[in-house]
């Protein structure tokens, strides 16, 4: 059974826990993060979300998750990155992007400086099935082909400037 700490739409704590996959109080929020990997050569890491996933399957998304009742918005960000991919990240290293509200979310999304051979990648089964390197025409390219999970999609449009920066 996986807790969240439940929040108001101003980040205040509320002091109470909600169990994943029950629906939320009006007005309530947990905290999810999504995380844009980027190596030395300009590439981001995509992953591919395994077949059996109820939402999204087969399709390719940054790493991301919900954020654990007692963690912080960068721990868990960092506790994601090694539990889809194994990454070995420090809550430091994560750079904030933007933070939102989508839906019964606080969305954060950072970003991570890491350079890593290929085959230090350590999928998480029932998560993600593949992984690859991408540029940024190249994550077009598949935006464009509906190879993206949509709510990445719509993340992306909100990063984009930023990724280009650190690109």
């Amino acid at each position: 059974m996986e807790l969240w700490d439940l929040y108001d739409e101003n980040r205040r704590p509320l002091g109470r826990t909600a169990v994943r996959g029950k629906p939320l109080e009006p007005g309530t929020y947990h905290i999810t993060v999504e995380i844009w990997t980027v190596n030395s050569e300009r590439r981001l890491l995509l992953t591919l979300r395994d077949p059996d996933k109820e939402e999204y399957p087969n399709l390719w998304e940054c790493t991301g998750g919900s954020v654990l009742a007692g963690e912080g918005s960068r721990e868990g960000a960092a506790r994601e990155v090694f539990e889809e991919t194994g990454i070995i990240a420090e809550p430091s290293e994560l750079i904030p992007l933007y933070s939102q509200i989508k839906n019964d979310c606080i969305c954060d999304s950072y970003l991570l400086k890491k350079d890593l051979p290929p085959e230090s990648i350590r999928l998480q089964p029932g998560e993600t099935a593949d992984f690859r390197f991408v540029s940024l025409p190249m994550l077009d390219e598949m935006l464009d082909a509906g190879l993206i999970a949509r709510p990445v999609a719509n993340s992306l449009l909100l990063v984009r400037e930023q990724l280009e920066r650190y690109l």
